[in-house]
């Protein structure tokens, strides 16, 4: 039995949850915390968090250390999100924080925090199993910004970050000087213009018959988990017009919620309008509920049923397919440079997510193309840099692009592609990866899949890849000699191409 204390500095509230999770028994939250304190408002504003907002979040993490130590936890977690995330002095800030609470926040990129979301809502197996059979969204609304992942058959296929969060949204409408009377006409406007292009790229062909809300206090204000398209519409009249007092007696919920609240309708009203939404489900999950599940993840004190990793790959090939990937290309490539990895995983000290990362590299490294033909490999750097890929750190992320575009022309040393997240370790990942995905891509040349079976045969320092095809390989033969030679040099193991014919 472990406790766990996770902690989570939002854009407008400040959240600390004592989970019990237990082997067999799963998660138990046993206390909640919370204190109202708008970051995002500076942040927004002013693109700062000031001393003040700093000063009064060092009062509370201290307070909540007091009751971690009275709980005696076993291990904590401090995660911030959007507003820490955009301030511009980010950096004085944590530095700040840390020497007055001793705390280490870690700052979560916007594909981490969702992604966190997500495991949250997962948590609650039978639930979500049941909904997601259907095709499912999950709007997920934070203070900056708001996240629509897409389910298509129980997995997870699209991702999309739009910054439109109810904090923002009402910064924007106060700095206007909007009246109530004109307030829902123009952030209906606001709102609905950028779904406009979210509606072309990703529910065209798609029915939504379900959608899951995070991150926002309607279930709260509704006292339910669950409503339909007509009970939320209605709710929906009956709210927006109300003064912040009124709507909060009548919701009984603090007035200050309804000033996000309000902002966060609009995003749901308009989500609506632009799906066949029958069901709407309000779990009433936080981020702080996917820290404790991720830790029990990590730790192996849960077992888990849902194959987060296929949700990753799904989207990488959703992905793939909008920027017209050849599939037939990829699954070929995929099988080869899987069988490639775990022949030579063990003596590379290769793990679990460096296979992950290397799939989402094989189904993406042809992207480029849709850009520029000349310039492919570049092109596949910033589509894949521009990405939400939920699921992945930006340091992996950053670690893909670059095994993409170095597949095309030659790597470049640590010194010339170094940014602020690139390790060393992380340029001999790249160094690897891209290593791997040169042989296998040589290896169908012409996209014509000629081999119709492979087999992979490792011998102390040679690794031979036996293709079974009665056609001619010569274009395959001739561009693998060309990349065996730096696969040989990452890896002192020499690759040997064999042709088998079929019997």
């Amino acid at each position: 039995m472990k406790l766990f204390a996770a902690i989570d500095i939002g854009s407008y509230e400040v959240e600390m949850k004592i989970f019990q999770i237990t082997s067999g028994k799963g998660i138990k939250e046993i206390d909640c915390v919370c204190h109202r304190m708008e970051l995002g408002k500076d942040v927004y504003r002013d693109g700062r968090i000031g001393v003040e907002m700093t000063d009064e979040l060092c009062r509370v993490l201290n307070d909540f250390v007091r009751i971690m130590k009275g709980y005696r936890v076993d291990d904590w977690r401090v995660c911030a999100t959007s507003a820490v995330r955009e301030a511009g002095n980010q950096l004085v800030f944590l530095d700040r924080v840390k020497r007055h609470t001793g705390l280490e926040v870690e700052v979560l990129s916007n594909a981490s925090q969702r992604f966190m979301d997500y495991k949250s809502i997962a948590s609650r197996e039978n639930e979500f199993n049941r909904i997601i059979q259907k095709g499912t969204a999950i709007v997920d609304v934070g203070g900056g910004s708001i996240q629509i992942s897409l389910f298509d058959k129980d997995r997870l296929v699209a991702s999309q970050n739009m910054k439109i969060g109810n904090l923002r949204l009402r910064e924007r409408m106060m700095n206007e000087g909007v009246s109530l009377k004109h307030y829902e006409t123009l952030l209906t406007e606001v709102v609905k213009n950028e779904f406009l292009s979210y509606k072309k790229l990703y529910l065209k062909d798609r029915v939504i018959s379900n959608l899951i809300v995070v991150g926002d206090h309607i279930g709260d204000a509704v006292h339910k988990n669950v409503m339909t398209r007509a009970d939320f519409l209605n709710f929906y009249d009956d709210m927006i017009y109300r003064s912040d007092e009124d709507a909060a007696g009548r919701c009984e919920v603090p007035e200050d919620v309804i000033s996000v609240l309000r902002p966060s309708l609009v995003v749901y009203r308009c989500f609506l309008e632009a799906a066949d939404v029958e069901n709407i489900w309000m779990p009433g999950l936080h981020l702080t509920d996917g820290m404790a599940y991720e830790y029990a993840q990590q730790n192996q004190l849960l077992k888990l049923v849902h194959d987060f990793d296929e949700d990753i790959l799904a989207a990488a090939r959703n992905a793939a397919k909008r920027y017209q990937c050849s599939k037939s290309h990829i699954k070929v490539c995929e099988d080869l440079a899987v069988g490639i990895f775990d022949k030579i995983k063990k003596s590379q000290g290769f793990d679990d997510r460096d296979r992950l990362l290397l799939r989402i590299a094989v189904i993406l490294h042809g992207c480029g193309k849709f850009i520029s033909l000349s310039n492919a490999g570049e092109s596949a750097y910033h589509i894949i840099m521009a990405m939400d890929i939920i699921g992945l750190s930006e340091e992996e992320k950053e670690i893909v692009a670059n095994v993409v575009k170095y597949n095309t022309v030659p790597l470049e040393g640590y010194d010339k592609i170094g940014s602020s997240r690139m390790t060393r370790e992380n340029y001999l990942t790249i160094a690897k990866l891209t290593a791997i995905l040169g042989v296998v891509n040589s290896l169908d040349r012409s996209h014509k899949q000629k081999s119709k079976e492979a087999k992979q045969i490792l011998h102390e320092n040679e690794l031979v890849i036996q293709l079974y095809s009665d056609e001619d390989l010569s274009l395959e033969k001739k561009e693998f000699a060309k990349k065996a030679e730096f696969f040989e040099e990452v890896f002192s193991i020499r690759p040997v191409l064999r042709q088998k014919k079929m019997m």
